[in-house]
């Protein structure tokens, strides 16, 4: 990719900006506009050139974020959920699926909180995982009810959380495919999250997967929430803050 930048302000133009004003008033999932980012090399921006991606990193993924929530919120909201999630995926993820990032055919998600964490912080609620993990040979069951997840049943795999396999601390994180049996989403989406993000709830009860598609070390996903996913996490947000036109707005006046 010769420029991102001139390679988002053609895809906000072509792609985004149309469907924008469809995506927040109906809901609808914005799969044209992430089709057009994968197809320009966008959905592999932070992918390591080793696999095809452009290599690039937090700063820039940050700038695509803020650009697209000027455009569409939803679309935003999409970006920052899926780049945060490759951040985890292309340090522990397969090579087969860093490879489909880069080549824009993959849009990852991130399906961590659960229902029963209560008023906790978003912290507290990312490293208190509920779901069970059970090995029986080469699969895991997972069992889990996950919450506020971000382009759900719309992603083609989510970075989940369970509790650990056999440590007695820690969480460990797994890369779940979204056509993965008995993985379910609810219908009518969450209230949380941008009209058109498809932000809703997913259940496993449960759903296997192969033990090899653990991210990182079992019981190490705490290190890997609170080293990368919490820090993208926090940086994309107040990017997509920052773009959107209203949230600026009201931050301007704040500061006023």
């Amino acid at each position: 990719m010769s420029s991102y930048r001139t390679a988002l302000a053609e895809v906000l133009a072509r792609a985004v900006a149309p469907c924008a004003e469809v995506t927040g008033t109906e809901g609808r999932f914005p799969r044209g506009a992430v089709t057009a980012l994968g197809a320009t090399g966008l959905l592999g921006l932070t992918v390591s050139t080793e696999f095809g991606g452009a290599g690039l990193g937090l700063p820039e993924a940050a700038e695509v974020v803020a650009r697209t929530a000027r455009v569409c919120p939803a679309t935003a909201a999409v970006l920052r959920s899926h780049y945060a999630a490759v951040a985890v995926i292309d340090s522990h993820g397969s090579p087969w699926v860093r490879g489909e990032i880069a080549a824009g055919r993959h849009l990852a998600g991130l399906a961590l909180a659960e229902d029963d964490t209560g008023e906790q912080g978003a912290e507290a609620q990312l490293l208190m995982p509920r779901c069970t993990a059970v090995r029986s040979g080469g699969v895991v069951a997972l069992r889990a009810r996950k919450r506020g997840v971000v382009a759900a049943g719309e992603a083609d795999s989510y970075v989940w959380s369970s509790r650990p396999l056999g440590v007695r601390d820690g969480l460990t994180l797994w890369g779940v495919p979204a056509h993965a049996p008995d993985l379910f989403v609810p219908a009518r989406p969450d209230a949380a999250g941008p009209p058109g993000s498809a932000t809703s709830t997913v259940l496993a009860d449960p759903v296997l997967i192969p033990a090899d598609a653990r991210l990182g070390p079992d019981g190490g996903g705490d290190d890997i929430v609170l080293r990368t996913i919490l820090p993208w996490l926090l940086e994309l947000g107040a990017a997509a803050a920052a773009g959107t036109p209203r949230l600026a707005a009201a931050d301007s006046l704040a500061r006023s």
